[in-house]
Formats: C-alpha cells, structure tokens, sequence
C-alpha cells in the first residue's frame, strides 16, 4: 500500500508515528505493508522516493522546524504536482480546513480520485461541502472515499453507523462534537467566568488564538454538515444550518441549569421530520440522567437513536494527534483489507 501524505502537520506527522509503531501489526493482523512514498506541505516542502521515503527522518526534520526538501528525496513542486507525478495507491489529505471554499483540499482529492487513487481525509471542508460530487466520481473511479477523521477525531462515530448499525434507520444524530466548547463549558460550573476559562483553553491548545470557530459553533456546523450529508443523504451546505454558540452563557446561568438537574453543552444534531432532515447548533439544557450530561472536558460524546437498537451513544477522544492520526489509519486498513 504505496502512500501520499498530503499535509505533514499534527495530522500527518502523528499517522507517521502510527506507521512506525504499527508496522508489525499492520503485517501480522491485516498481512498490509504500508508504505509512504511521498509528502507534501506547503511549509516544509516535498518530497518523493517510489521505493518509500525515510519516515524517522522525516519526522525528525519536521519537529525540528526544518525543511523535509533536506532530505535527498527532494520534490520539486507543489501537493498537485506530486499527486499527479506519484506511482502510489492512495493520498491521506490532512491540510488545514477551510470551511468556506474547502481549498486547497478538494483539488488534492479531486485529483488522486481522478488517477484513480484511493482517498482518506481528516479536512472537514471537501466533505461538508462537496461530499456527493467527490463520493461520485470515486464511484466512477473505482476506488475508495473516506472520511472517518472528519468528526470526532479517532472516536469511529462514521464507521459505527456506516458498518456496524448497518441495517438500522437512524432518525437523529446529536451530541457535543466540540472538545474545546466541552472544556470550556465544564470549567465554567465552577464558577469561572468565560474570558478567564477561554484563556486557560487556549493556553492548554484547546483553543485556537482566535477561537471563532470553536465558541461561535462554525467547527461544529461542519460536521453537523458531514452527518447530514453521508448519514442522512441530503446535499446541504453549513449556511442551511442555524448555528449558535458559546459566547453569550455566564457562568451565573450554567449554575441556575445545574440547581434544577440539568448542565449547558453545544449541542450539534441532525434529525428526520417527516420527509425533511433538519440540523442545528446551538447550547442546549441537558437533563443529568441523560448520557450525553456526564461527559467533562476535552471529550466528543454522540447519542446516535434508531428504530432497532435504540439511542446508542458513543463517547471518546474529538482531537489530538495520535487519535486523528488513527481515523486515517483505520481508513488505510479498510482500503488495504479490500484491495
């Protein structure tokens, strides 16, 4: 399994060290050789070897603030250039989001679809935006699209309800799909006030210098977006969706919420009324006795309600560099398990 990774940040750089640490297991358990023949970032350059690239040192290079075009398998040109150049099966595109064009991602993915490679994607922009335009070209390509990173990190929300509730008719989807609102909702019921628990956030790397898209609800409006369209089958876009965030609850008022049993979350769903899929964001009063209640911190929870099994909630990690790393590299044993 010939690699491409598109994009060598936190992203690409903790499924590097998965690779590493993973690679007897990937042989014995799946009988996979995984190997990367090329990375492109725009800041640390590129580089390419179609008889695998050295990925300890390409690692090192990287936490150092150094160039990977020091190594000797320098490339020059950009993601682009070396999709289109690459002998190599499938792309891991983890670039930075944006959500508003979701560029430069779809045009790396467009273009490894149109080669003919498969694609796995941690970048929430390409699937809330053009989902069903790039699942259809995959189709007519013969190869895999997978998105398993795009909400709730490595937590396997995507692949529960693709794989293992297959069967079942899913009328809702809602949960806290935003470690950082989480954590700053969880530290202000004791009473902190917003600015003082915002800065601790970011601090910690919770939350972003500018912190819009996690307290304005945006982060969590695309992969409200996501579920609706690979879940649901819609085709809507973030802007169809009301969305509301943390910004305006005080303190005072998670306190009044908690005197009568209930606790503020940002609370992201999506839902069948009728012959219509709605979604939203927006913080919600949760009852104590309910699942989604208990869960503190920087952590994701999803109560996913079906017509066989019921409410199913699922409860887990929605960032961080070893947990998204992973969501890419369980979409890279799913294609390599069906090649």
């Amino acid at each position: 399994m010939r690699l491409l990774l598109i994009g060598f940040g936190t992203v690409g750089q903790g499924l590097a060290e998965l690779l590493l640490e993973k690679e007897q297991i990937l042989t014995d358990q799946y009988g996979l050789k995984v190997q990367v023949v090329g990375i492109s970032d725009m800041l640390k350059g590129s580089i390419y070897n179609a008889g695998g690239i050295n990925l300890q040192q390409a690692l090192k290079l990287a936490k150092s603030g150094k160039k990977l075009s020091e190594m000797p398998d320098n490339f020059d040109g950009d993601a682009v250039s070396l999709i289109t150049t690459a002998d190599a099966d499938m792309i891991v595109e983890a670039t930075y989001t944006d959500i508003k064009t979701a560029e430069p991602a779809t045009m790396h993915i467009r273009t490894a679809l149109e080669k003919g490679m498969h694609v796995t994607t941690t970048n929430k922009g390409p699937i809330a935006l053009f989902y069903h335009d790039l699942a259809k070209l995959a189709k007519e390509k013969g190869v895999q699209l997978l998105y398993e990173g795009t909400v709730m990190s490595g937590t396997p929300l995507l692949n529960l309800i693709r794989e293992t509730l297959a069967g079942c008719t899913i009328t809702e989807v809602k949960g806290i799909l935003n470690g950082t609102t989480n954590y700053i909702l969880s530290e202000m019921e004791q009473g902190l006030a917003y600015d003082d628990v915002l800065k601790k956030a970011q601090e910690l790397g919770y939350a972003e210098a500018v912190p819009d898209a996690d307290v304005l609800g945006w982060d969590a409006l695309a992969k409200v977006t996501i579920i609706a369209n690979t879940v649901f089958g819609e085709q809507c876009k973030p802007d169809d969706f009301p969305c509301k965030g943390i910004t305006e609850i005080s303190s005072e008022a998670i306190a009044d919420a908690k005197s009568r049993g209930k606790r503020y979350k940002l609370i992201g769903k999506v839902w069948r009324d009728g012959n219509t899929v709605k979604g939203s964001v927006a913080p919600e009063e949760i009852d104590m006795s309910r699942p989604l209640a208990g869960v503190m911190g920087a952590t994701n929870a999803v109560t996913i309600t079906t017509d066989t099994l019921g409410d199913v909630t699922i409860v887990g990690p929605g960032a961080g560099r070893n947990e998204t790393g992973y969501s890419a590299l369980v979409d890279i044993i799913h294609v390599g398990g069906l090649r």
